[in-house]
C-alpha cells in the first residue's frame, strides 16, 4: 500500500510514481464497480440488451449529431463571447450596457427557458423554423456569455503595470492587444474555455424539448419503442463520457502547461 502514496522521492523516481498512478488507478476503478454491481444486483432488474441492439444505429446518429452541433455551437459561441467582452471594455456607453445585460440575463436565467422563449417566441416571430440552426444558435449564446466572462476575466487579469510599460514605450492601443495583452490572455482562458466545451456538450441534451433529434432525445425515443429504460439510457451515459472524458484531460493538460508563477 505504501506505493499508493506519491512522496517526494517518487518525484525523483519516474517508475515508481507511474506504477502509483496505475495502482491507484485500479483500486479506484475496483471500487467504483463494486458498487455499481452490487446496485443493480439489489435491482433484480433482467436485461435487455437485444431490443436496444436494433435501435444501435439510431444511438450512432444523435452521439454523431451531438458532436455536430457542440463544435458549431463552440466556434458561434467564441465569436459571440469576443464580441461582448469587448463590449463590456468599450467606452460607448450603449455597446457596453447591452453586453453587461445580455450576460446577466444569460446567466441568470436557466437554459432550459432560454430554449423554450427563443424558439417557440423569438424564432416564430422571426421565421426560424429550423429546429438545427435554432438548436445550434440557443447554445452559441448560452455559452457566449460565459464565454465573454473567461475573456474579460483573462483580460483583466493582465498588470496595469504592462499597461503602463507599453503606454510609456509609445505602444498605441492596438498594439498593446496585439503583441501584450491577447498572448497573454489567450494562454491563461485555454483552459476554462475547454472546461466551458465540456459544460457545452451536455447542455446540448436539453435540445430535445426542441425535438431536435440529437443523443439524448433519440435515447428517450428507442426508450419509448422498447420500454427498456436502463439499457436506453446507459449507453447515453456512456456516449457522454466518451465525448467529455478526453476534453476534461486536454483541460487538466492545458491547466498544467499554462500554469504562472504570480
Amino acid at each position: 500500500m505504501a506505493g499508493l502514496f506519491i512522496s517526494q522521492e517518487h518525484h525523483e523516481h519516474p517508475k515508481w510514481s507511474n506504477l502509483a498512478w496505475v495502482l491507484s488507478a485500479i483500486l479506484v476503478f475496483i471500487i467504483i464497480s463494486g458498487i455499481f454491481i452490487f446496485a443493480f444486483s439489489q435491482l433484480q432488474y433482467h436485461f435487455n440488451w437485444s431490443a436496444i441492439y436494433k435501435y444501435k444505429a439510431k444511438f450512432i446518429h444523435g452521439w454523431l449529431m451531438t458532436i455536430i452541433i457542440s463544435l458549431f455551437s463552440l466556434v458561434l459561441s467564441l465569436f459571440i463571447g469576443f464580441f461582448f467582452a469587448v463590449g463590456q471594455q468599450s467606452r460607448f456607453l450603449p455597446y457596453r450596457m447591452i453586453s453587461k445585460v445580455y450576460i446577466e440575463i444569460i446567466r441568470g436565467t436557466p437554459l432550459l427557458v432560454q430554449i423554450l422563449i427563443f424558439f417557440y417566441v423569438i424564432g416564430s416571430a422571426f421565421h426560424l423554423n429550423n429546429r438545427y440552426v435554432a438548436g445550434i444558435l440557443i447554445l452559441s449564446f448560452f455559452a457566449g456569455a460565459y464565454v465573454s466572462e473567461i475573456i474579460r476575466a483573462g483580460i483583466e487579469s493582465i498588470g496595469k503595470t504592462q499597461l503602463e510599460t507599453a503606454k510609456s514605450l509609445g505602444f498605441t492601443k492596438r498594439d498593446t492587444y496585439r503583441y501584450i495583452i491577447i498572448p497573454q490572455v489567450l494562454k491563461r482562458i485555454m483552459p476554462p474555455l475547454a472546461g466551458q466545451f465540456v459544460s457545452l456538450v451536455k447542455d446540448s441534451s436539453l435540445l430535445s424539448i426542441i425535438s431536435v433529434s440529437e443523443f439524448t432525445l433519440n435515447a428517450q425515443e428507442v426508450n419509448s419503442y422498447t420500454y427498456s429504460t436502463l439499457e436506453s439510457y446507459i449507453p447515453l451515459a456512456i456516449g457522454y463520457f466518451i465525448l467529455t472524458f478526453p476534453i476534461s484531460m486536454l483541460t487538466r493538460y492545458l491547466e498544467r502547461k499554462f500554469h504562472y508563477e504570480t
